[in-house]
């Protein structure tokens, strides 16, 4: 072995920098989660750029470079990081992480992957016994909310269509019928499929941003007069743009009554089956032929970590029916810990593992904890805002996503619009806090998804009187 390729293998030097590292994310958390610094130091994509082509040619020591990796990453666990559904890793998932990265076990077949393989099945059955999907189910771990989406959406396909697509392409005009708040996944996932746009049925909501359940009836029929052959209902738990759950309940009776796949996109907040206080949200989850769940978003694990469930184990085996005779003795028996035969990706990561250990570490009740406590928090900063004169709340939330804007007498809904965007656009650059904006009924709104478990009650105190600063010198 050359010098050069000898010492990148070394493990003394692994040892020795994996220690300043550690150190190094040790000090970080306990500096963040303390409120210290900023959530984000905001450099352009242009300036960013050239800092990091400026860097990768300097003599910067390996910990300076994982220093100036932190400096330039927004940090998640800062107790005013309220922005994006993304969670603040467990401490211990991250270690787990650290060892997939370094074994490197790809789990296309159960050699490459054994103990992943079995680790996935093991957290798995955990996630069907909490939805209540039933002695039959089953399912697995896939990269993100967007690709168990799309693969739930073929699967439903494959059950429901007459035809093999696999073998004749699309020949019927398929539809499927969702929220028009539904995330835009859903809708690029239909796309992807060849439904079109007529294939993608989308039924208003409510008062409340509920999918209005008493027209499914009137649309299903209008799509059937169209020649449109509706296969499954994809309803919300909750939508991406206010945390609003749909009525999972009333969706699922509505699918059985008429022969339709029932899917649950409760990629966000699917983890609320683990919550005593807040799990009524899912009540109908259990009728459901799939779930997506994203451990990475309100179960502490490290993105990606999704959740694919399905309540006939039967459908996730004939999603992908492909033979690959170098790698699967049996084209005809189940073969659970074959995972390449079920799912879109040919290698995986050893997701289970970041899953497996945070229960190993900490038991299945950190998750009621978190989810009950980031929810908690949302009810809370709702009535912070009803409370405050400058303020106007756009709904009751019913997660941990809350949805807002500055107001000022005098002003028009365009205006109120462009002033809630600059102040957004000035919290993002200053980095004191992280918040987003989102558009609803046509207006800009400022959005927050409290993700931190450091954040408290005072936090959105300090961040409303911050605005109310800012909108001083706009």
């Amino acid at each position: 072995m050359i010098d050069n390729l000898r010492e990148a293998y070394n493990a003394e030097n692994f040892r020795k920098e994996g220690h300043k590292l550690i150190d190094l994310l040790a000090g970080h958390l306990a500096k963040i989660s303390n409120g210290e610094g900023k959530v984000l130091n905001w450099k352009t994509p242009d300036d960013q750029l050239k800092f990091w082509e400026e860097h990768i040619g300097s003599d910067h020591s390996l910990t300076d470079f994982f220093a100036d990796v932190l400096d330039n990453s927004i940090a998640i666990h800062h107790p005013k990081y309220i922005g994006h559904q993304v969670g603040a890793t467990a401490p211990v998932a991250a270690l787990a992480d650290l060892l997939g990265a370094m074994t490197n076990n790809g789990m296309a077949i159960y050699e490459m992957g054994a103990a992943g393989t079995a680790m996935e099945k093991v957290v798995t059955g955990i996630l069907c016994r909490q939805v209540g999907s039933g002695d039959n189910a089953d399912g697995f771990i896939t990269s993100g909310g967007t690709l168990a989406n799309l693969t739930a959406l073929l699967a439903a396909r494959k059950a429901m269509s007459e035809r093999d697509v696999w073998q004749e392409g699309n020949k019927e005009k398929l539809g499927v019928m969702v929220s028009a708040e539904a995330h835009y996944c859903i809708d690029r996932s239909l796309r992807i499929m060849g439904f079109g746009e007529e294939g993608i049925i989308k039924v208003p909501v409510d008062e409340k941003f509920r999918v209005n359940t008493g027209l499914m009836k009137q649309y299903l029929d209008e799509a059937t007069d169209r020649g449109i052959k509706v296969i499954a209902f994809a309803g919300s738990a909750p939508t991406t743009a206010t945390g609003i759950y749909d009525d999972l309940e009333q969706i699922g009776s509505f699918c059985r009554k008429n022969n339709l796949w029932f899917h649950v996109d409760g990629a966000h907040g699917g983890a609320a089956v683990f919550s005593s206080k807040y799990k009524h949200l899912l009540k109908g989850v259990e009728m459901a032929d799939s779930v997506v769940i994203d451990a990475h978003k309100m179960m502490m694990a490290p993105v990606l970590t999704t959740f694919l469930l399905f309540k006939n184990k039967v459908n996730s085996y004939a999603t992908f029916h492909q033979k690959a005779k170098y790698l699967f003795d049996s084209q005809h028996d189940e073969e659970w810990y074959n995972y390449a035969r079920r799912t879109f990706e040919c290698t995986k990561l050893m997701m289970s593992l970041k899953f497996y250990s945070i229960i190993k570490a900490h038991g299945l009740r950190i998750f009621d904890e978190y989810v009950t406590r980031q929810y908690d928090l949302g009810s809370s900063f709702a009535e912070i805002i009803q409370q405050h004169p400058d303020f106007e709340l756009f709904l009751p939330p019913d997660s941990n996503i809350v949805c807002f804007r500055y107001i000022r007498k005098g002003l028009s809904e365009n205006e109120l619009s462009d002033l809630n965007a600059r102040l957004r656009q000035q919290i993002l650059e200053n980095g004191d806090f992280y918040i987003v904006q989102t558009q609803l009924k046509g207006a800009t709104w400022l959005r927050v998804s409290i993700m931190s478990p450091f954040t408290e009650v005072s936090t959105f105190k300090e961040l409303l009187g911050y605005i109310v600063d800012l909108a001083d010198h706009i």
